[in-house]
């Protein structure tokens, strides 16, 4: 007999406990910190619960990562698919991101921080991060053959942009969105700053 709706709701609510518990775990002690143990512990099951959805804490890290970036992928692709010009496509993108970001900070910095902390075999979830990255990438560029965006090196733009982006979402204040005039602002700063237009402009 197939399960029920409400029997795959209460699945689906566990499985989600048992991430939210897990990242807590993994924010304060890293993979190689983190028990099966702990991890049952913090979301409130006991062990045999946690071993029937996740056959190790490897697979929990990986889940936690890959079900991060699906949910970020969906929420960018009616951005992604909107029908603007590249630089208005840009900003739109960096302000979705910015909203991923506030509504569940922990969670966001996990997603972009813990994989640089990792050698796993298999990582799916960087599928998600390369595609958005090259969407990122590829909007400067149409940005530039548009004319919308001065002559730079995308791939400079793309990396320095990153830093200030994440320093505006982080540092700023959490309590406030950020809006269309916030990104417009860093993209003016980013190319118009000596400091950091020197080494982005092209040839």
């Amino acid at each position: 007999m197939s399960p029920s709706e409400r029997q795959l709701e209460e699945r689906q609510m566990r499985k989600e406990r048992i991430l939210s518990g897990a990242l807590e775990v993994f924010k304060a002690k890293g993979l190689e910190g983190a028990t099966m143990d702990e991890i049952a512990s913090r979301s409130g099951f006991g062990k045999a619960t946690l071993y029937y959805y996740f056959k190790s804490k490897e697979d929990v890290f990986s889940e936690i990562l890959e079900d991060g970036w699906v949910k970020i992928w969906e929420s960018l692709e009616p951005v992604i698919a909107g029908q603007t010009t590249p630089r208005q496509t840009f900003v739109n993108l960096l302000i979705r991101i910015a909203e991923n970001a506030q509504d569940r900070p922990g969670l966001f910095e996990f997603l972009f921080n813990a994989p640089k902390a990792i050698k796993m075999e298999h990582q799916p979830w960087k599928d998600y991060q390369y595609r958005l990255y090259g969407v990122i990438r590829g909007l400067l560029e149409d940005g530039i053959k548009a004319g919308e965006f001065p002559k730079i090196d995308p791939e400079l733009m793309f990396k320095a942009l990153g830093g200030l982006f994440m320093g505006l979402v982080f540092m700023g204040d959490r309590s406030q969105p950020v809006s269309d005039k916030d990104v417009e602002e860093l993209l003016n700063q980013l190319i118009t700053d000596p400091h950091i237009s020197c080494i982005l402009y092209t040839s």
